[in-house]
């Protein structure tokens, strides 16, 4: 690990077990770098750059070709919680092919919530394998990513693109924001809403599920 010119991390890839992903491309484990959102895009790839983002230390950093995130929603479930050591984590939904990583990807470690596991198993925790910044949670066909970690989300620009929409899990949350959102007692959109105040499930806003 060495220390560039603006103080940020780099790594030569032989740094010791910690890291978790390694700099490796020809195991049969390694396949995940040649496939969103961890394969590196090209000049070519016609990848256009809205907004960049790195860990605490500067090992990894990535750049976004979306303006606006899918969706952007602040989780209060437990996990969440003491994964981040925080009341509530703010998740702003991507695609995959939305991010770039231009500097230490193979510098990231993982961890399966489910399985408790490092192993690279998704859905799982993705972060910074020296400074432990959390960087994302990769799921099968998006990414959460961290908008504290982007560059300019504390400017009107940035809080506007990232505007959080719906609070999930409130029923377990530890602090009460009253902002007027809606608040879900499970996943946003597709469990019943609760009352901020309360916390108590709002009688007849279950989803409507499709006719089968």
């Amino acid at each position: 690990m060495t220390q560039d010119k603006d103080g940020n991390k780099r790594s030569d890839g032989n740094e010791p077990h910690q890291y978790q992903a390694g700099s490796t491309t020809h195991r049969e484990e390694d396949q995940w770098k040649k496939a969103p959102p961890y394969r590196i895009h090209e000049k070519n790839d016609n990848f256009d750059v809205k907004w960049k983002g790195k860990c605490h230390c500067g090992a990894v950093q990535y750049e976004l070709s979306r303006e606006k995130p899918l969706d952007s929603k602040y989780c209060h479930c437990t996990t969440c919680q003491r994964l981040h050591g925080a009341p509530f984590q703010w998740a702003a939904i991507f695609h995959k092919t939305d991010i770039n990583f231009t500097n230490g990807h193979h510098d990231l470690g993982w961890y399966d919530p489910t399985n408790k596991s490092t192993d690279h198993h998704l859905p799982c925790k993705v972060q910074c394998a020296y400074c432990r910044t959390p960087i994302m949670d990769e799921g099968r066909n998006m990414i959460l990513l961290f908008p504290t970690l982007i560059e300019g989300i504390n400017t009107p620009e940035g809080k506007k693109a990232f505007e959080v929409k719906s609070h999930m899990f409130y029923q377990q949350r530890v602090v009460d924001i009253k902002d007027g959102k809606p608040k879900f007692k499970g996943l946003a959109n597709e469990s019943e809403r609760v009352d901020e105040d309360t916390g108590e499930v709002i009688p007849g806003t279950a989803p409507k599920k499709d006719d089968k």
